[in-house]
């Protein structure tokens, strides 16, 4: 009985002491709405400083759009499907998971690219007015944080292979990417809404 109550109150102390890091993530993620609130509101006072040159309406086009877009969807599915073998401790299930959310994600950072180096190309660099200065800037911001994601998911891959379970720390790990990524795709929403669409009505 004493040891099964140590082994409970090991077990409970861990829990508490992990609970702390999701805890603090929330409270990045909120710092980090504040940083797209402000490139959002940025983007809205500059979106008809077209100086002459092209507006969205000119530039932008449904089809990359809706595959950028599908691909960024369809990996937050991925990836509730890894932590659900997470929690049931299937590990070489988790990184498959993992393995296909990166590759969507990727292909959505490859599209995002191209369409970039499409605009500046045809001299709609970020310097060619106001209206695509704040577009790059808003745009490219929620792209560096897609590839912050799949570093962070390629070395939690790296970390799982090998191993046999997936202890509590880890777990938190996979729940702190998991809130990350889902963030990402809630921000990708009101870029597409509000960027995209709105600058093509």
């Amino acid at each position: 009985m004493a040891h099964d109550t140590t082994v409970q109150t090991a077990g409970h102390d861990e829990h508490h002491h992990e609970s702390p890091v999701v805890f603090g993530f929330w409270v990045y993620l909120m710092t980090d709405c504040i940083i797209f609130g402000s490139l959002f509101a940025v983007f809205a006072v500059l979106h008809n400083q077209v100086n002459g040159g092209p507006s969205g309406r000119d530039l932008f086009e449904y089809s990359g759009l809706a595959q950028e877009t599908a691909l960024l969807l369809i990996s937050s599915i991925t990836y509730g499907f890894g932590m659900i073998a997470a929690h049931k401790n299937e590990v070489s299930k988790v990184i498959m998971w993992l393995g296909v959310t990166f590759l969507l994600g990727l292909g959505f950072v490859g599209l995002e690219l191209n369409e970039f180096a499409h605009m500046i190309h045809e001299g709609n660099g970020p310097d060619r007015s106001a209206f695509l200065s704040s577009f790059f800037t808003l745009v490219s911001t929620h792209g560096l944080h897609v590839t912050c994601g799949l570093i962070w998911l390629v070395t939690l891959i790296v970390q799982l292979m090998g191993t046999t379970e997936i202890p509590e720390r880890m777990m938190n790990k996979l729940t702190c990417l998991s809130l990350f990524w889902h963030f990402l795709d809630i921000v990708w929403i009101c870029v597409f809404t509000y960027v995209y669409l709105a600058s093509m009505i």
